[in-house]
Parts: structure tokens; C-alpha cells; sequence
């Protein structure tokens, strides 16, 4: 065992007779590339591209050990079944020929259902029920969990088999293996009372079948005053699992389903303060993860006692994410925001918002189409983009790094467009980080970008080829009466000055439930506001957020003076008061406010201007119809590639 003292991200580490090329760990995750339990040749493409980026171990996730732990939709890897090692085996080819160590997690869900209706009851320990389910699970009887130890010996063999170099077994994110090491979910009277005891049968089965090859445990520290498997616990637990069954290594995050992927609020590492007594806990290589994205962060980990620091995310953001840090070029590094979107949402596949080289099955890179408005010209001399947002800046990225000759005009004083607008939010500060990154690369390149300025006809004569990246505006809602009313736009520019002088702040949302109202809400909450009333026609409150995005907000605002009206809309103001109608059956009500700020329809902003004889006119993103800056970034690419392609 070779553990760390004081070495840098790039040094190479020796894990059960394995060699990783540096300190770098894809951890477990899964892009939903498998079709009827089988990894699919897309999901070897991206596990083979995240390989070649220069991860020292990459750790495959959505492998399941059992059929009552899969989902309908059969988009998790069913390792139990012989006859999909074929394309197992795949997968970890990708991987090693891309020159990492190859480890497959092994997971069973338990009581968990990932919020999708299953075709087997849940399991656990014990019949406690999870606050994210319904109903309680079937408590496992003794013969049941010996069948879960031979299920998960079952897969692991078949894994290596497949050629993977180890395996890691899921005991966190309050999954089954989790469940048993609980205290509060686990209450059984026979030989599994022992919290390690079902964990320490699966090392021991596993052992049979792989020898010594490496076996890793991953826990997680779970928050609240009701975790029965907090900080304290695992340092008790996995010495005493350390000395009953040996294993290769241990992964330590956080969280729980819903919370284990932390939301753009959370900006730093969670464990980052922990890594010296865990590691004085336990005397195992320690891999420290979850929420790690700059070299800093990872090094001031490693200096603590890591000996190998995990990220998911950020090498979907930027597969060459190691490659990059390795070489001291973290400025080229394409970040992570920590948006949650793309990458959990799984429509087919997992994506990411800033990446548009992450493509679902079938495609070389995200599906993306420019409106073309002009018909293609010569596609000779230079070219002009009319916007500095993400889609303007990407498009501008990639024409400079195919040579073209490029101009960004942009009338504002600061480039990013709606994503600084959005950082500008309350614990939304990691749009920032992807405006930084294109607005730097810009700056490395050449580019030319003309700040407050609005090129006239006769200046937008001289290019052959223009992109509008133009975005788009708010409209106001009109609402009749005497109170101050903002749009989200004009609120967040300004509610540090606003909510001061008007503290009772009223939201009308749009129904929909996505980021513009939920900003000015935990905006108005950061700037002071007494009570934040939010007002919607929609059933619920930020309905339009993925699960962990939605969990993680309730968890901030709890205690916040925050009140819900659904299915409401405001008819009318006066001076200090709203008037609130019901879209059921009409009934109005009355509620003080001091300001009102509404969630308006956003529009297409494109200039008015005539293209010159010859002259190509593309628009992207927001500017054609708004939506996604993952839709912004694709488009911006699509349309330099579009450009490219027309030059001779």
C-alpha cells in the first residue's frame, strides 16, 4: 500500500499491485447508455474518450446486482447476467485502452426506487420506511441476505470476467449495502444486528471468486440530526470492517439520494475539512470525493492524507479534465458548474449543459441546427458574431481555433448575457465559471471583442459570414395597479439596493417553476427580505427543477420566511398590497407586499438589419428560441462548424 505524503495530483499510486498513472478518479457514474440491462456501443465510445483524457481509475456506476434493483426502463447495467459480459467487456476495454484501471461499482438499490415505479417490492434491513418513498420496504429475512452476498458475488465475478481490474461495492447514498450499516435502518435481531456483518460476507464472497484483486468500499457521510451513518459512525464501522474483511481501498463522499450531487449552491468540497481524520481513521488508501473541481481543492485534499481525490461531473464537463490538470493547464479545464441538469435528467442519456461534445446514441456530438436566414454566400473573408452570451462566445471559441477571422460585438459592458445575469442570483455563482472560462479562452485565441457596441449596417457589410447570438428579453406581466413591479431581469440587477427599502417581496411566477422566479426568491432572502411570498398558477413550487436541485432549495429555504400561493395568479395592486385571484373558482384575496417581482415570457432579441448581397446570416440559442444554455453552447459550436464548412 502506498499511501500519500505531500506528492501532487500527477504522481502515480499503487493500488492492489495496480499502477494509476496519477491521482486522478473518475468516480461512479452513468450516462443511461444501456439498452435492456447491456452497455451499448455509445457507452463504451464515452467511457473510451473519458479513459483517453488521462484519469488514473475510472469507476463505472448503474451496475446493479439483483433484478429487484433495476428499474423498468432496464437503463442500469444488470451485471448478474452472464450473457451480457460481451458487452461488459467493452466497456472495460474502453477503458483500459484508454490507459486507466478499470473498476466496476456494484450497487443494490434496497429501499430506494430512484423515484421510478419498479417490478419488485423494495428491500431493506429492516421495514423503515426512506423519506423518499411512500411505503415501507420488505425487511430481508436471513435467507434473503445471503442471497444478496451471492448476488453480488455472481456479479463481481462476472465483471472481472469481463475484464474489469476490481470492483467497488456501493455501501453509501443510503443504498442497501448503506441500509445495513445504519443505525437507524437497521434494527434486526439476527447475525446481520451487526451493522458490518452483510458487508463484511460480500468482501469475503467476492474474495473467492477475484483473489486479490483490488475490492473498494464506497460510504457516505449522511447529514441531518436523524443519520444513522454520520462522520462518527463510519469512523467506528470501517476500522472494525478493515479487520474483518480487508479491502483494497475506501471511497468516502456525502449525501443521500437527492442530495448526493450537490447543486450549483454548494462551491466547495463538503469533505474537505474531514480528510485528516478520516484518514487517521483508517489505514487503507483513502479516496476522498464529491464536489471537487479545482487542482486546489484537490491538492490541499491529497495534502491532508488523501492518497486519490474522485470526480464525476467534472469529467463529463471535460473528459481531458486529468490530461489538463496533470499538465498545469487548468485554465483550459471546461468546468463544471454544478448546474444538474443535463447530466441528471437522462433524456435518453446523460448530457451535460456546457459540453456539447457529449452526445446521446448515434450522434458524434449534442444534436444542434443554426437557423439559417440568408441563403450560404462564399463563406470567404471574416466573420462577425453579434452576442458575447455562451452561444456567441462558444461559436466565436471554436471559428478561431478553425482560423477564421472573428469579431464579437456585444452592446452590453461585460460579455455572458443571461448566464451573468443568472450568477448574479443567489447561490448561483457557478454560471460564472463558464462565462470566465469562453471570455479567458477568447483572450487566449485572438479574438477581438468589442464591448458596448452595436456595429451598423455599413460595418456589418465587410463579413462574409454572420452569427447572431443576440439572446433574448423579458417582457413585463402586465399587472394593473400602484405597487413597484420588476422583472426577474431588472430584480436581479438590482436587489441588493431594492429589497433593503422593500422588504415585503411578492414573486409571480410563470408557472413553470424553473430558476428566474426561484432566483429572485433566494435573492430577495440573501438581501434581507422580510417575507417572500410566491404567487403561481402552477400546482407547486419550483416544479421545473430536477429532484436534487428541488430537495437541495427546500433544505435551504427551510426555516426561511417563504410562502406558497398555487394555482393563483395577481389581479390588481395597490400601494402596499396585492390582490390574489384563484384560477380555480376566482376568489380573491388580499396580501401586503412592498414590491412585486414577475416571472415574464422571454422573446427572441434579433437585430433589424439588412444582410449585405452575398452575406451569410445564421442565429443561435436564445436569439432563435429560448431555452437551455446547454441549447446555446451545442448551437454556437454547430454554427462555427457550419461557417468552417463553407470555407473553401
Amino acid at each position: 500500500m502506498t499511501l500519500h505524503t505531500g506528492r501532487t495530483l500527477a504522481t502515480p499510486f499503487t493500488l492492489g499491485g495496480l499502477t494509476l498513472r496519477n491521482r486522478l478518479v473518475a468516480t461512479a457514474h452513468a450516462t443511461a447508455a444501456v439498452a435492456d440491462g447491456a452497455p451499448t456501443e455509445a457507452d463504451a465510445s464515452y467511457w473510451r474518450r473519458l479513459a483517453q483524457g488521462g484519469a488514473g481509475m475510472v469507476i463505472t456506476g448503474g451496475t446493479a446486482v439483483a433484478p429487484e434493483s433495476t428499474l423498468p426502463q432496464r437503463y442500469l447495467t444488470e451485471a448478474w447476467r452472464p450473457e451480457i459480459k460481451d458487452a461488459v467487456r467493452r466497456r472495460a476495454e474502453a477503458i483500459t485502452d484508454g490507459g486507466a484501471v478499470a473498476v466496476a461499482q456494484l450497487v443494490h438499490l434496497g429501499r430506494e426506487t430512484l423515484g421510478a415505479g419498479t417490478y419488485y417490492a423494495p428491500v431493506s434491513a429492516s421495514a423503515v420506511r426512506s423519506p423518499r418513498e411512500a411505503t415501507a420496504p420488505h425487511p430481508l429475512s436471513t435467507e434473503e441476505v445471503r442471497r444478496v452476498v451471492d448476488a453480488f458475488r455472481i456479479s463481481a465475478a462476472n465483471s472481472v470476467q469481463a475484464g474489469f481490474h476490481g470492483v467497488e461495492l456501493h455501501a453509501g447514498h443510503g443504498y442497501l449495502l448503506a441500509q445495513f450499516l445504519s443505525r437507524i435502518t437497521n434494527s434486526r435481531v439476527d447475525e446481520y444486528a451487526d451493522r458490518i456483518a452483510l458487508l463484511t460476507q460480500v468482501i469475503e464472497a467476492i474474495r473467492t471468486e477475484i483473489g486479490e484483486l483490488p475490492i473498494g468500499v464506497r460510504v457516505s457521510v449522511e447529514p441531518g440530526e436523524n443519520s444513522g451513518l454520520d462522520l462518527d459512525d463510519l469512523t467506528e464501522l470501517l476500522p472494525r470492517l478493515c479487520r474483518a474483511a480487508p479491502f483494497a481501498y475506501v471511497n468516502v463522499t456525502t449525501g443521500v439520494r437527492n442530495t448526493y450531487v450537490p447543486g450549483m449552491a454548494v462551491t466547495r468540497p463538503l469533505l474537505l475539512e474531514d480528510v485528516a481524520r478520516l484518514r487517521a481513521a483508517v489505514a487503507v488508501p483513502l479516496l476522498v470525493s464529491q464536489g471537487f473541481r479545482s487542482v486546489a481543492d484537490i491538492e490541499r485534499a491529497l495534502d491532508s492524507g488523501a492518497d486519490l481525490v474522485g470526480m464525476a461531473r467534472p469529467f463529463m464537463a471535460d473528459p481531458d479534465f486529468a490530461r489538463k490538470a496533470v499538465a498545469g493547464d487548468e485554465h483550459a479545464i471546461r468546468p463544471c458548474t454544478g448546474c444538474n441538469e443535463g447530466c441528471r435528467t437522462f433524456e435518453p442519456t446523460g448530457s451535460c449543459s456546457v459540453n456539447p461534445e457529449l452526445a446521446p446514441p448515434g450522434s458524434a456530438i449534442r444534436p444542434a441546427v443554426p437557423l439559417l436566414l440568408t441563403r450560404p454566400g462564399s463563406g470567404t473573408g471574416p466573420v462577425a458574431v453579434l452576442g458575447a452570451g455562451p452561444a456567441g462566445m462558444e461559436c466565436a471559441m471554436a471559428l478561431a481555433r478553425a482560423g477564421s477571422d472573428v469579431v464579437v460585438y456585444d452592446s452590453a459592458a461585460e460579455v455572458g448575457g443571461q448566464a451573468r445575469l443568472a450568477a448574479r442570483a443567489a447561490h448561483r455563482s457557478g454560471w460564472q465559471k463558464l462565462v470566465d472560462h469562453q471570455r479567458e479562452q477568447l483572450v487566449g485565441l485572438g479574438v477581438r471583442v468589442m464591448l458596448h457596441t452595436a456595429p451598423t449596417p455599413a460595418e456589418l457589410a465587410r463579413y462574409s459570414q454572420i452569427v447572431l447570438a443576440t439572446g433574448a428579453q423579458e417582457t413585463a406581466v402586465p399587472v394593473p395597479g400602484e405597487l413597484p413591479t420588476l422583472t426577474t431581469t431588472d430584480f436581479l440587477n438590482q436587489y441588493a439596493d431594492v429589497v433593503p427599502y422593500a422588504p415585503g417581496v411578492a414573486v409571480l411566477d410563470d408557472g413553470f417553476g424553473w430558476w428566474q422566479g426561484i432566483s429572485a426568491v433566494e435573492s430577495a432572502l440573501t438581501a434581507g427580505a422580510r417575507e417572500v411570498t410566491v404567487i403561481t398558477p402552477g400546482t407547486g413550487f419550483a416544479t421545473g427543477l430536477s429532484p436534487e436541485n428541488r430537495t437541495q432549495l427546500l433544505q435551504r429555504l427551510t426555516g426561511a420566511p417563504v410562502r406558497i400561493v398555487p394555482m393563483s395568479t395577481v389581479a390588481a395592486t395597490t400601494a402596499g398590497e396585492l390582490r390574489l385571484r384563484n384560477i380555480m373558482d376566482g376568489y380573491e384575496t388580499g396580501l401586503a407586499a412592498d414590491v412585486l417581482v414577475t416571472v415574464g415570457e422571454r422573446r427572441p432579441h434579433r437585430p433589424d438589419f439588412t444582410p449585405a448581397p452575398g452575406q451569410t446570416v445564421r442565429a443561435v440559442g436564445d436569439c432563435v428560441v429560448p431555452r437551455r444554455i446547454a441549447h446555446a453552447v451545442a448551437e454556437g459550436r454547430a454554427a462555427a462548424e457550419a461557417v468552417t464548412a463553407e470555407a473553401p
